[in-house]
């Protein structure tokens, strides 16, 4: 059997609200859900849980950004301040039609751009930049 594809990405963040606004400024549309007892727990390997759920999903449908609020069990490490060379999940990349106009747009949302808007052998303009929580994102513009 072949892999079929990739559901979502996760990502635990404290300030569900303000995330959500933030992914939605980027295109993406709101699902969302409230997980909670002992069979969630039972996947997760965390006992019972309650966990607050916005699925983003991208315009095509394709994918999904699963944010997640613990409720219970606490929040027991915290990653989001990670250099790019970190070890282990660290960004997700998302494909923009004009890198300077959402850029503009996530600024007023508190974005920060980590490096440089660089241009890669004519074919892609690219950057990271870090989002609301210090979450770490990288936008990606294909050149014709």
């Amino acid at each position: 059997m072949a892999l079929k594809r990739m559901d979502n990405i996760g990502i635990v963040v404290e300030d569900l609200g303000v995330t959500i606004d933030f992914f939605r400024e980027l295109g993406l549309e709101l699902e969302g859900a409230t997980i909670e007892g002992e069979w969630a727990g039972r996947v997760t390997g965390l006992g019972d849980q309650h966990v607050e759920i916005a699925m983003m999903r991208t315009p095509d449908g394709h994918s999904r950004l699963e944010l997640s609020r613990f409720l219970t069990p606490p929040v027991v490490e915290d990653h989001r301040n990670a250099p790019v060379n970190a070890l282990g999940y660290l960004r997700v990349m998302f494909t923009v039609d004009d890198i300077n106009e959402t850029l503009e747009r996530l600024r007023k949302r508190g974005a920060q751009l980590v490096g440089d808007v660089v241009d890669y052998q004519d074919t892609y303009r690219l950057c990271y930049i870090r989002g609301p929580e210090r979450l770490l994102i990288g936008l990606a513009q294909e050149l014709s």
